[in-house]
C-alpha cells in the first residue's frame, strides 16, 4: 500500500483555497478521505499530458476540487503536488 504525502505547495494551495471559498473546518480532513483510494490503487487517477505528463489527478471531496499526484512507484509512494479549484 502506497503512502500519501502533500507536497507544501499543494497545502498551501489548499489553505488559499479554504481561506478564499470558506471552505468548512473539515476540508482537509474530507481531503484525506479522498486520498484514501489512492493508498491501494495509486494509479487509479487519470493521466495527464504536455508539462504535466507522469502526474495524475483525483476529484477531492467537490467535484471542483482536484488533487493532482505523482506515484513514485520505486518509493511506493503518492505525493499530491497541487490542489487546484477546476472553476477558475
Amino acid at each position: 500500500m502506497a503512502r500519501v504525502e502533500l507536497a507544501i505547495a499543494a497545502v498551501d494551495d489548499l489553505d488559499s483555497m479554504i481561506r478564499m471559498h470558506s471552505l468548512p473546518g473539515d476540508t482537509r480532513e474530507r481531503v484525506a478521505r479522498s486520498l484514501r483510494s489512492v493508498v491501494r490503487f495509486p494509479n487509479m487517477g487519470p493521466s495527464l499530458a504536455g508539462r504535466w505528463e507522469g502526474f495524475r489527478f483525483i476529484l477531492g471531496p467537490w467535484r471542483w476540487l482536484i488533487l493532482v499526484y505523482v506515484y513514485i512507484e520505486d518509493e511506493d509512494r503518492v505525493v499530491v503536488v497541487t490542489t487546484q479549484d477546476a472553476r477558475s
